[in-house]
């Protein structure tokens, strides 16, 4: 277990300054904004990322599909989270029993337009506030030692935590999913590093970076 000693307040700092600068870049959006903002916000997510628009929303859809599926059948009796890259599942967190751990699997598969599941949940009890907010922690971390290292761009590789593992996706080439991989693995606190990515040629990775921007959310009528 690889966990460093100076990760108090000054290291917590330097992690919140430096998402801070990535959130300038890539911008955040709230639910209070209006509907023309939302437009230009989610326009510059999708801008910054491989995926095409369709696709992109698309993953929006089905993580929240999956989720209210699985929720609706087990609600808190498992501990579930559902990521969607490229339309590629990942499912990871806790779940009681090896049957309950296939039947999540089997209603995510339910979901229209998935491509394929990468089931990572644990057989365990489902975690508390303390680790999960350890594991987000972690997650900024990484995010943030992917903008000091500057080999890729980090709009790149989706990251997610449970349990000190760290899970990561996204459309990458080989040679930037070594790099993520290898940063993730030697930051404070992460006990294994998971890939869950899909592999493009430099060739493709060219042509998907110079795809066009997608068209603006209409104005709202007044």
């Amino acid at each position: 277990m690889n966990i460093r000693t100076n990760a108090g307040a000054t290291s917590a700092g330097r992690t919140l300054r430096k998402l801070a600068a990535l959130a300038l870049c890539v911008p955040l959006l709230g639910g209070c904004v209006g509907a023309a903002v939302v437009g230009v916000g989610a326009g510059a997510l999708m801008l910054a990322d491989r995926r095409n628009s369709e696709t992109y929303l698309s993953d929006e859809s089905m993580e929240v599909r999956a989720t209210s599926r699985i929720n609706e059948k087990y609600g808190d009796k498992v501990h579930v989270n559902v990521t969607s890259y490229n339309r590629m599942l990942l499912l990871s967190g806790e779940v009681p029993t090896e049957a309950i751990k296939a039947d999540v699997e089997k209603i995510a598969s339910g979901v229209p337009n998935v491509k394929s599941i990468s089931n990572e949940l644990a057989i365990a009890g489902p975690s508390g506030f303390a680790g999960r907010s350890n594991d987000s922690y972690i997650t900024s971390k990484v995010k943030a030692r992917f903008v000091d290292a500057g080999k890729f761009s980090p709009n790149l590789v989706k990251v997610v935590t449970e349990a000190g593992v760290v899970f990561l996706l996204g459309l990458v080439t080989q040679a930037e999913a070594d790099a993520a991989v290898e940063i993730a693995r030697t930051t404070g606190g992460v006990l294994k590093v998971v890939r869950v990515f899909e592999v493009i040629n430099p060739e493709q990775a060219k042509v998907l970076d110079k795809k066009p921007p997608p068209a603006p959310a209409a104005a709202p009528k007044k």
